[in-house]
């Protein structure tokens, strides 16, 4: 970071920094955020009180996350079954789904689960607000929150979430640990929900990760096929108003580091996003894709598990189960980058 600057301003907001608000107008009105500016181009919206998950983020002029028509509505934390997630489904940057289910509604012996789990829906409990000193060459700032996902008499998880950022620098980190804070063995399943729309999401923008992959489903397979180009987002798709979309897991590839990479890169813009994170605490990865007109957009979504639900995994031996007082940490990142021969040199093919 240079400091030819150090004499010239006399608050760290002029560089970038955090910056709390209370929403006051629309369905949003009254929920807790927090706007952070990297002083690189890239500013994004935490939303606090939606287990402090990321809205807006743009890149100077441009967006790079897809909002749904719901925006970011209060927390609805009553457990619901069904699709009622869908209701108050904001999209943005990213939506964290879990703490212990992601998949579609089910109702088995251990109970009844609705669309990828209660997490979204519930308030952080605000712990720290870190700004940066660049006068003090400190140029590091990071939120901190707990996030709980427990009721009486059973499951009680708790998420203690750190968003950091530093100041030149156009990255978000994320820190998450999952501790199980109740008194019998707990359940847990997470997904990182990371929706991209226009214009980073466009026609010929390309997809990058890399690994084995399934279609989810017989409609998948539409896009998802062996020779398709389900790498190249295409014009938006009339098939896919509605509920149309297609979905693959895919057992992605990590570096020699441990560390998996995925990305979007409009070549048009010379603009790429991309996600890092390890392959030891997310094995798994998704690629949604949901092309309606009005409605397009994109997830990159690292997981604990493919979003099965926790009736299935449990029968496939693959349910995460937590004993009281036992931790799990997740580390992610996003970064973005511009110009073409840059990206080139992370991804290859891009």
């Amino acid at each position: 970071m240079q400091h030819n600057w150090q004499h010239k301003i006399s608050h760290h907001a002029q560089l970038g920094g955090i910056e709390t608000a209370v929403l006051d107008n629309g369905p949003g009105r009254g929920n807790r955020v927090a706007w952070v500016n990297t002083g690189a181009g890239l500013r994004f919206k935490v939303v606090i009180d939606r287990a402090m998950d990321i809205a807006e983020a743009f890149h100077d002029r441009h967006s790079l996350a897809w909002l749904s028509c719901t925006g970011h509505a209060p927390p609805a934390p009553a457990p619901a079954g069904g699709l009622s997630w869908l209701h108050t489904f904001g999209g943005g940057l990213l939506t964290t789904c879990g703490l212990t289910h992601i998949g579609g509604p089910e109702s088995d012996e251990s109970g009844e689960r609705g669309l990828h789990g209660a997490i979204s829906n519930t308030a952080a409990e605000l712990v720290s607000v870190i700004q940066p000193n660049p006068a003090a060459g400190q140029p590091d700032m990071q939120l901190t929150g707990i996030v709980r996902e427990t009721r009486a008499l059973g499951v009680n998880l708790e998420m203690k979430r750190t968003i950091s950022a530093r100041l030149g620098v156009p990255v978000i980190r994320i820190h998450d640990e999952i501790v199980n804070r109740g008194n019998t063995p707990a359940p847990h399943m997470l997904m990182y929900h990371m929706n991209f729309g226009w214009p980073l999401a466009d026609e010929g923008s390309q997809l990058l990760w890399e690994g084995d992959w399934q279609p989810r489903d017989e409609a998948s397979k539409a896009i998802f096929r062996e020779g398709g180009s389900f790498k190249t987002c295409p014009p938006a798709m009339a098939e896919h108003a509605g509920t149309g979309e297609a979905v693959a897991y895919i057992d992605i590839k990590a570096g020699s580091d441990g560390w998996c990479a995925a990305g979007l890169h409009n070549p048009r813009l010379q603009l790429a996003a991309v996600v890092r994170f390890k392959k030891s605490q997310l094995p798994w990865f998704v690629n949604w894709q949901h092309w309606a007109p009005g409605e397009y957009v994109t997830g990159l979504e690292p997981c604990t598990n493919p979003p099965v639900g926790q009736a299935a995994a449990r029968k496939e031996g693959a349910l995460i189960m937590l004993q009281p007082g036992e931790s799990r940490h997740y580390e992610l990142e996003l970064e973005v980058i511009e110009g073409n021969e840059s990206i080139k040199k992370i991804f290859h093919d891009a």
